[in-house]
């Protein structure tokens, strides 16, 4: 009967064994199952944040795409007016000179039907370089009639403007 008890003993103790790693090993399950749902949790937002973030990058490159097309059309459109404001300053240049040049026909044409005196009494009242502008259209020939007949410290300021040349300002 002793036998009996102690095989029974025996076999208690190693039941009771068995059920406490049985136990060991479902708890350890359970808490091995709910790691695995942090990291599936943990892993699902980095995604849903990696997916945000890819979203808001290609949203952010479509519109940085967008803007270098208005820049370089905007572009465009600045060097096409620029192109046209040269060829309108070129125009203008070339209607001011034609005026300039009918404009100083005309004045060296009246100059020239003056009599010299008339001419020299005019020129006096003028500023030098205005006086020079106007002489320097007439021919050489009527400027030596005019200067005879004008004051010389006047007509000596006129010939210095005269010799530095246009413009005459």
């Amino acid at each position: 009967m002793r036998v009996l008890v102690i095989v029974f003993i025996f076999f208690t103790a190693l039941f009771a064994q068995t059920v406490d790693c049985t136990q060991v090993f479902e708890q350890r399950k359970s808490e091995l199952l709910k790691e695995v749902e942090k990291i599936d949790e943990a892993r699902q937002s980095f995604e849903a944040l990696q997916a945000a973030t890819n979203a808001l990058f290609d949203k952010q490159k479509a519109q940085l795409k967008q803007q270098r097309l208005d820049l370089n059309a905007t572009k465009r459109e600045i060097a096409q007016k620029e192109e046209n404001i040269k060829k309108l300053l070129e125009e203008n240049k070339k209607l001011l000179e034609e005026i300039d040049g009918k404009k100083n026909s005309k004045i060296s044409e009246t100059y020239s039907k003056m009599k010299d005196s008339a001419a020299a009494g005019i020129l006096m009242e003028m500023s030098v370089d205005k006086s020079a502008a106007v002489l320097f259209t007439l021919q050489a020939k009527k400027v030596s009639k005019i200067m005879a007949k004008m004051d010389p410290k006047k007509a000596s300021e006129i010939t210095q403007r005269l010799v530095l040349g246009p413009p005459f300002k």
